[in-house]
């Protein structure tokens, strides 16, 4: 099997099944905002460019545009998280609702703030981004709330996808209960993990890091680089430590302009090769590959077959600019090439 290629056939297969499941993601939701702009001066004040406002717009972001990305391809879609008791949290709410995304699961509470990132953009450029957030882990009372809800709607549910973006909502007491409640279930359990808040990651299905957070994640130090990632011995420790170590049934390192490395106990590595066009927009393109992926496995497809339907999605979105998403027709285009 090329390691690039699928039949548009069996592309297709694999989205049709995947529109007859439902995925449930868990984790720090965000609403992405966006001002848009052009720069013509420097300001007089400071050497900083002056942007002449022209629009804003927003965008749920964080686990948000991992559901995003799942409702883009037809898959039913729940998130589960938390917000403030504020106008950025009905904003989120309220753009959920238009695509279709079932939030009933978004626990509102007046001690935090809906987690919001302003990206000012000028000419196609990212010219300085703005965070507000609360990053204190969820109290107990919460904690509780987000996994009544979740247990609700686990029966019948294909996959959990859990984005920890170490805002709080995903804590280790959260994240053993979803780990029991899946194994029990045989439900696949996928997770993106941020290596500085340490939890502990052993037994889950997939787990998605890209090439700092696999180093971080294995406590090893990355100090060659080789454009053959099969060829580059410490990334080789790396995932072969993860693997031993933490025994995903899936290890998906995503290599940016390298593509993936896919592996799985005692089988080798598989190299995935970028398909990437043009670059405009990195930012999101990880939501992409793990909603893409646990879809795919959702819908009978192999793990090497998933890999490479996620590294073809991956390579749309960061051809697009802000937190995207890939739509049916533009993956069979882009494995009709």
């Amino acid at each position: 099997m090329n390691h690039n290629k699928l039949p548009v056939s069996r592309l297709q297969q694999i989205l049709a099944a995947a529109a007859k499941t439902r995925v449930l993601v868990v984790g720090d939701v965000m609403l992405d905002q966006f001002i848009w702009g052009s720069v013509a001066r420097i300001s007089p004040e400071a050497p900083v460019p002056v942007v002449d406002f022209e629009r804003e717009s927003f965008m749920p972001g964080g686990a948000a545009n991992v559901a995003r990305n799942l409702t883009a391809l037809n898959v039913a879609s729940e998130i589960f998280g938390a917000t403030g008791e504020d106008s950025a949290g009905r904003e989120l709410k309220k753009l959920l609702g238009e695509q279709n995304i079932g939030c009933g699961g978004l626990v509102a509470n007046s001690s935090r703030r809906t987690s919001v990132k302003t990206r000012i953009v000028a000419h196609k450029q990212q010219v300085v981004r703005v965070d507000r957030e609360t990053r204190d882990d969820l109290d107990g009372e919460l904690e509780g709330k987000l996994l009544k809800g979740l247990k609700s709607r686990l029966p019948g549910a294909a996959a959990v996808i859990v984005c920890d973006y170490g805002k709080g909502v995903v804590t280790q007491t959260l994240l053993n209960e979803l780990k029991t409640l899946c194994r029990e279930r045989g439900i696949w359990l996928s997770l993106d993990p941020k290596p500085v808040h340490l939890l502990n990651l052993g037994g889950l299905s997939l787990i998605t890091p890209n090439r700092k957070e696999t180093f971080e994640l294995a406590n090893l130090s990355d100090d060659t680089k080789n454009a053959n990632p099969l060829a580059d011995k410490n990334l080789m420790a790396a995932a072969e430590r993860l693997l031993n170590e933490l025994r995903p049934a899936v290890l998906l390192v995503t290599l940016g302009e390298l593509g993936m490395l896919l592996c799985q106990r005692g089988q080798k590595p598989f190299h995935i090769p970028t398909v990437a066009q043009e670059v405009f927009d990195v930012s999101g393109a990880g939501d992409t590959v793990i909603a893409t992926f646990t879809l795919a496995v959702a819908a009978g497809a192999s793990p090497l077959e998933a890999a490479i339907v996620s590294n073809h999605a991956a390579g749309i979105v960061v051809g697009k600019i802000g937190t995207a998403t890939t739509a049916p027709e533009e993956l069979k285009n882009s494995f009709a090439k």
